[in-house]
């Protein structure tokens, strides 16, 4: 997660997809290079579970992204699965 959300954060879009199902994962992945990421803080970490909140600033404003993730071990990697976001 940890790793992920530094990738986010330095805009390697590449990690992101390789860490990404390909069950789940989009076709094609841009970042948007108009946020700022501010900082994350892991929430709950259960099994193949983790909870997370992470800030970021953008044109808009400061912004939060609060998720309870799913992740899967593929080829003895942890991969993202999918996530329900939290309003």
């Amino acid at each position: 997660m940890r790793s992920r959300y530094s990738a986010y954060a330095m805009g390697l879009s590449d990690y992101v997809f390789r860490t990404w199902h390909p069950r789940t994962r989009p076709a094609d992945l841009t970042l948007d290079p108009s946020l700022d990421w501010q900082g994350l803080e892991v929430l709950r970490a259960l099994d193949d579970v983790v909870e997370f909140r992470a800030r970021f600033t953008g044109p808009r404003g400061d912004g939060v992204i609060h998720e309870t993730s799913r992740f899967e071990q593929r080829g003895g990697r942890w991969v993202y699965v999918d996530g329900e976001q939290h309003a």
